[in-house]
């Protein structure tokens, strides 16, 4: 963190050029870089009706409310979904780190839900949505391990919203079991992971494989505390255990890693739009 600005985008630059292969890791902060954010006016402006009547302060504490029934649970989730997977368009953030990689050899882990990566050019099968995606429905029981398309119904719900609910008609229930459905987010023990995970996870684990002892970076893009052992704690790991590894980490409050790879390191705690923007020129 002693070098300059300019030093650090210059080596960022060059050890990106030189690189076999690229890892990146993507978390909540990448996505509220790029203008995905989850509180403040964007959140007030889409959810006026359900702020009033519930006290709701964001989209991410929200989806832990406990709404009172399954009509007015799904009036949010809904909305929160449209806003967050549907509408948006990939995002010029993102669309600049796929032009920053396109030509490596390049696999993306993250935790991110709303399909950034795979709308702004990266190759489907080259991501991996490890803690699912908002694009999906699943059994709240995991009684079976597929998952649903929902974007028909989701405009529907979010069309037919009258008074913070939904018709009662439009709740989802599970083919199988007749249970209460989810989002199909990692939010407790009975997560899906589907024959789609699992080819990812395989192919995940492949891309580690292979990437062993070459020229490699790691880059760490807006990856906080709330899951650190996907994605923060392995790439620390790998660093370490690669002597031609580089991290390159994109992080405004928690910049700073293990001491053992502060050689190894690129840490960059500016806009990560104008940082990246300045790699590419």
């Amino acid at each position: 963190m002693n070098e300059t600005y300019e030093n650090r985008i210059e080596k960022a630059k060059w050890v990106i050029q030189n690189a076999e292969n690229i890892l990146i890791g993507g978390g909540a902060g990448l996505s509220a870089a790029a203008g995905i954010e989850y509180g403040g006016k964007r959140f007030t402006e889409n959810f006026a009706p359900f702020i009033k009547r519930y006290g709701l302060t964001d989209m991410y504490t929200s989806g832990f409310y406990p709404f009172p029934t399954q009509e007015a649970r799904w009036a949010y989730w809904a909305k929160h979904i449209l806003v967050n997977r549907y509408e948006p368009s990939g995002t010029q953030l993102y669309k600049d780190i796929f032009q920053m990689v396109k030509d490596k050899n390049y696999f993306v882990i993250t935790t991110n839900v709303d399909s950034q990566f795979e709308k702004s050019g990266f190759v489907a099968e080259k991501v991996f949505e490890v803690q699912g995606n908002y694009g999906y429905l699943q059994c709240a029981k995991g009684c079976h391990s597929t998952v649903y398309n929902n974007e028909s119904l989701v405009r529907e719900m979010v069309a037919k919203t009258e008074d913070c609910k939904i018709p009662s008609e439009l709740v989802p229930k599970c083919p199988i079991c007749g249970g209460n459905m989810d989002p199909h987010l990692r939010i407790n023990q009975h997560f899906v992971q589907d024959d789609e995970w699992d080819e990812l996870n395989e192919s995940y684990n492949h891309f580690l494989h292979e990437s062993t002892g070459k020229k490699m970076i790691y880059l760490e893009l807006g990856v906080g505390f709330n899951t650190p052992g996907i994605i923060r704690y392995p790439f620390e790991q790998m660093t370490f255990n690669n002597e031609n590894a580089t991290l390159i980490r994109f992080n405004m409050e928690h910049p700073e890693g293990a001491k053992e790879n502060r050689e190894k390191t690129i840490a960059f705690t500016e806009n990560m739009y104008d940082v990246v923007s300045k790699i590419m020129k």
